[in-house]
């Protein structure tokens, strides 16, 4: 198996940093290999193992978290729902001070507490008597699970380089997906269980959590604070840790990320438009059988999986930028499309709003594949941590509002969601190519 890999610059933190170009080289081969190369190839097999279970765990996160509190627990579904927004709240907050903890130099350290953060959060939800419990589990799971993607891809972004880190971040990426549907068949296999199912699947979480943590904390991997990271992708060596310097805030790199990560909002609604929007459509309005939005979510997924690494390793000698702005004119189109099978009606318009699915599936895995490895590509190391942080706060913040607003834009009507998405998502894919450093 062979990969791509550009060798790391070293930016000059006062001015924008362009995105690094890429080599003409060999194709690198994709497939199961492949994953398992990429896997290992930041922290070797225990780091693998850590991103299994941050996977499965993501995976179990919401569905299971709400069936615990209403099966368990007896909660009224509204306030376990409340409890859980809480969760995502503080996550969020916690977000720009992980960014910051990056920068000092840290990098195993911080997503082994992630993995901390979230055993502890398991072990509080099997504590819990009620709601106070409830939520303070909440609260824990969400600070873990929003702070993992910035530690994941530091740890990613300080083993390996170029165009070989895309493709580890791609190949984590899809684990995650692999993830996010085992986590949620495991937790429908809980409830059938009962109440001693979901205890036990709490009380497993929580120990392969704190197993995890053991794992990652033990590759001791470390960064210069003010400098790019010195340290060898091939012994995972650390650099002599030195005084951190102070860093501009108006460094024009930092400014051009934060610009990026402002783009980024709409484009953080495409994952509830699966999740949300398009079950909405479907049975509201549409009035399909569910099994239609089901199939599209398993179809989606599988897509994904299947071909999230393979497209990272096939545009990889495009610009980030590009592939960024590219997912979001397919994104626009499929939204364009959604919109237009909804005026067929019956199965027709459920068929063809399936088929659409399929160019939307394509922009989302251009747009997961490319824009948090922009972001670690282009900021300059000393501000890698910040710049993570801000991207994920973005996506963060989209998530949150994404249901809440697809739901009210539904309400009124198709003619107002499809046409209001398109253009916000269009808009900020011109955004991309804007900030894109010029020279």
């Amino acid at each position: 198996m062979s990969l791509i890999q550009s060798p790391k610059r070293q930016p000059d933190a006062s001015s924008p940093v362009p995105e690094p170009a890429s080599p003409a080289v060999e194709r690198p081969r994709s497939g199961p290999a492949a994953l398992l190369g990429l896997l290992t190839a930041a922290g070797g097999p225990r780091y693998a193992a850590a991103l299994l279970v941050d996977a499965l765990g993501t995976g179990l996160l919401r569905p299971f978290l709400l069936l615990y509190g209403i099966g368990v627990l007896a909660l009224d579904a509204g306030a376990a729902g409340l409890a859980m927004s809480a969760g995502m709240v503080a996550g969020l907050l916690v977000l720009p001070l992980t960014g910051r903890w990056i920068d000092l130099g840290a990098r195993s350290l911080p997503a082994a507490a992630t993995l901390l953060v979230r055993a502890a959060g398991s072990v509080t939800l099997l504590l819990a008597d009620g709601l106070p419990g409830f939520t303070a589990a909440a609260v824990l799971l969400g600070v873990g699970s929003q702070s993992w993607p910035a530690t994941h891809a530091a740890v990613v972004s300080t083993l390996t380089e170029g165009r070989t880190r895309d493709a580890a971040l791609a190949a984590g990426r899809t684990l995650r997906n692999a993830g996010l549907g085992a986590g949620a068949l495991l937790a429908t296999l809980a409830v059938a269980g009962g109440t001693g199912a979901l205890q036990l699947l709490a009380g497993v979480t929580s120990a392969a959590c704190l197993l995890a943590a053991v794992l990652v904390h033990s590759l001791r991997v470390s960064a210069r604070p003010a400098e790019a990271p010195g340290l060898s992708p091939a012994t995972g060596v650390s650099a002599p840790s030195t005084d951190p310097a102070p860093v501009p805030s108006s460094d024009p790199a930092l400014r051009r990320i934060t610009l990026l990560s402002v783009a980024n909002l709409p484009f953080a609604f495409t994952f509830d438009v699966l999740e949300v929007a398009l079950p909405a459509l479907l049975v509201l309005h549409l009035h399909a059988s569910a099994a239609w939005s089901s199939g599209i979510f398993v179809g989606n997924t599988v897509l994904v999986i299947a071909l999230q690494l393979a497209v990272v390793l096939r545009l990889g000698e495009r610009s980030r930028h590009t592939v960024l702005a590219a997912g979001g004119i397919a994104l626009t189109l499929s939204y364009l499309g959604f919109w237009a099978a909804g005026g067929l009606g019956g199965t027709a318009a459920a068929g063809a709003v399936a088929a659409v699915s399929v160019l939307y599936t394509f922009g989302e895995i251009l747009y997961s594949g490319s824009g948090t490895a922009l972001v670690a590509a282009t900021a300059p190391p000393h501000l890698l941590g910040r710049a993570l942080a801000r991207w994920e706060l973005s996506m963060g913040i989209g998530r949150a509002l994404a249901p809440a607003a697809l739901t009210a834009l539904l309400a009124v009507g198709p003619g107002a969601l499809w046409p209001v998405l398109a253009g916000t998502t269009l808009l900020s894919s011109l955004a991309v190519v804007r900030l894109r450093p010029r020279g």
